[in-house]
C-alpha cells in the first residue's frame, strides 16, 4: 500500500517533526517561492532556539520574520538580511546569530548535505571573514576554503504542483534554493499550490523527486511582493 503524504493543513504537516533548538532549512528568495504558510504553523508551534538555514530572512511581517519577531530564532544561516529591520535589531544587540555564507556556496552547502557529501572546497570566501577559522588548502597552487555541506533536520519547501508521491515541479523563480533545501531535511515537508495524481506530471518535468519528501500539503499563496517599484503617471 502506498503512504499517503497528503496532510489537511500546514500545522498537521508539522505535527510531531518540531521540537526546541533543531536545524531548519527554508526555501526561498526574498519572498518568492517561501513555504509561507508552514512558517506560520512553524511559528504557532511554539518551537524554540531554532536555527534557520535561507537565503535570507523574509521581511519585518512576513516569512521568517515572522519568527524572529517571536524569537524563536537563535542563529541564520543566510547570505542576504538586509530587508529585515528586526533581524538588524537582533543581530547588532546580540541577541542573534548569524552565520554569513556567500550565495552560491549556500546553495552548494546544501546541495552537498543532502548528496551525502560532508565538506567541499571553494575559493569563495578566501582571504576574508568567511574563511575565519576554517581549513584552507592548496589546490594547483591556489588556495581553497573548505566549507560543510549542510544537513537539516527539517526541511521546509514550497512548489507549484506535487503528485501524491511527493514529485516537485517548482514555478520559475522559485526554483531557486528550494530544490537544494528539499534534499537537504532528514524529513522534508513540501507546501504546494496543487496536488495531482501520479503519473500526471512527466518525468522530464519534475524537479524534486518525491523520495526527497515526506510530507505535502496544499495551500492558498498570498504572493506578496517585496519591492514594488512603480511609475507615476
Amino acid at each position: 500500500m502506498a503512504v499517503d503524504k497528503v496532510f489537511p493543513s500546514p500545522a498537521r504537516a508539522l505535527e510531531g517533526l518540531v521540537r526546541d533548538d533543531i536545524i531548519v532549512a527554508v526555501g526561498g528568495f526574498g519572498l518568492c517561492g517561501i513555504p509561507e504558510q508552514l512558517i506560520m504553523a512553524l511559528r504557532d508551534s511554539g518551537a524554540k532556539g531554532l536555527t534557520c538555514v535561507s537565503n535570507n530572512a523574509g521581511v519585518d511581517d512576513w516569512g521568517l520574520g515572522l519568527l524572529l519577531k517571536t524569537r524563536q530564532i537563535r542563529k541564520m544561516v543566510s547570505s542576504y538580511v538586509g530587508e529585515n529591520a528586526e533581524f538588524e535589531r537582533q543581530f547588532m544587540s546580540g541577541e542573534l546569530q548569524l552565520e554569513f555564507c556567500p550565495q552560491g556556496t549556500l546553495a552548494e552547502r546544501l546541495r552537498a548535505g543532502g548528496a551525502g557529501i560532508p565538506a567541499f572546497y571553494t575559493k569563495t570566501g578566501v582571504g576574508t571573514v568567511v574563511a575565519d577559522g576554517k581549513p584552507t588548502e592548496l589546490f594547483d597552487g591556489e588556495t581553497y576554503v573548505m566549507e560543510r555541506g549542510i544537513r537539516a533536520d527539517l526541511a521546509l519547501v514550497k512548489a507549484w504542483k506535487a503528485d501524491r508521491f511527493g514529485n516537485l515541479v517548482f514555478r520559475k523563480t522559485a526554483r531557486n534554493f528550494n530544490p537544494m533545501v528539499a534534499t537537504s531535511g532528514r524529513v522534508t515537508v513540501a507546501e504546494v499550490e496543487e496536488l495531482v495524481e501520479v503519473g500526471q506530471i512527466d518525468a522530464d518535468q519534475v524537479h524534486t523527486p518525491g523520495i526527497f519528501v515526506d510530507r505535502i500539503v496544499v495551500t492558498r499563496s498570498e504572493k506578496r511582493i517585496e519591492q514594488r517599484t512603480v511609475r507615476t503617471a
